[in-house]
C-alpha cells in the first residue's frame, strides 16, 4: 500500500473498522508468562537497571543526536522524548494494523520506560548513576539535573510523586498516585481488575 493511501486510511478511520488479529492460546500463554516474569523481575530489582533498559539507553542517546538539530533545549529533552516516542508510535502503528500482541507489547514497553525515567529523574541531585554520552565525555551532563534546575524544581527530584499498589474492593487492585510537593495534596486512584 503506498504511503499516501496508508495515511488516508488512518485519517478516515477505515482501519478502525477492521477486527483485531486473533492470538492463539499458546501465544497468549507465552506472552502472559513473559509479562508476569518481567513484572516479577522488575519488582525484585527495586528500581535498579533492568535488561530492557539497555535498549532504552540506546534510543535515549539517539534522541539527543536526533533532536540536536532543533536546538539545545530539544537536544536536552530529546533523549527522553525519543525514548517515549518510539514505543508509543509503535503502539499506534500496531493499533492501526490491529495486531494485538504488537500493540500490547509496545504499550507495555512504553509504560516500562517510565520506570527507567523515574530512576533517572530521582538521581538528578545525587548523580550516582553512571552517565553515558555519544559526545565528548568531558562535557557529559545529567539531563534531569539540567532540566529540573532550569524549571526550578530540582529540590523535588525525589519528592514530586509517590506511587503504590494497594488492595481494592473485591478482586481489584488500586494504584495510588500522590503528589508529594508542598502544595495542596491531590490524589488519583486507578482501579483495575483481571478478567479471566
Amino acid at each position: 500500500m503506498p504511503t499516501a493511501e496508508y495515511l488516508r486510511s488512518i485519517l478516515d478511520g477505515s482501519c478502525l473498522d477492521q477486527p483485531w488479529k486473533p492470538v492463539s492460546r499458546p501465544a497468549l500463554a507465552a506472552w502472559l508468562v513473559f509479562y508476569c516474569g518481567f513484572l516479577l523481575y522488575a519488582f525484585q530489582a527495586h528500581g535498579g537497571f533492568l535488561f530492557i533498559d539497555s535498549a532504552n539507553l540506546v534510543v535515549h542517546e539517539g534522541g539527543h543526536n536526533l533532536f540536536a538539530w532543533f536546538g539545545p533545549t530539544l537536544c536536552l529533552w530529546g533523549g527522553t522524548l525519543l525514548q517515549w516516542l518510539v514505543p508509543f508510535l509503535l503502539a499506534v502503528y500496531f493499533f492501526t494494523e490491529r495486531q494485538t500482541t504488537g500493540f500490547v507489547f509496545s504499550l507495555f514497553f512504553f509504560f516500562e520506560n517510565w520506570l527507567y525515567t523515574a530512576t533517572y529523574m530521582a538521581d538528578a541531585r545525587a548523580q550516582l548513576l553512571p552517565l553515558v554520552t555519544t559526545g565528548d565525555p568531558d562535557f557529559v551532563e545529567h539531563d534531569f539535573f539540567k532540566i529540573f534546575s532550569s524549571l526550578g524544581v530540582l529540590d523535588y527530584d525525589t519528592k514530586i510523586w509517590d506511587a503504590r499498589v494497594a488492595p481494592g474492593e473485591n478482586e481489584t487492585q488500586r494504584v495510588i498516585l500522590r503528589n508529594k510537593s508542598s502544595g495542596p495534596q491531590k490524589r488519583c486512584v486507578v482501579h483495575w481488575s483481571v478478567i479471566p
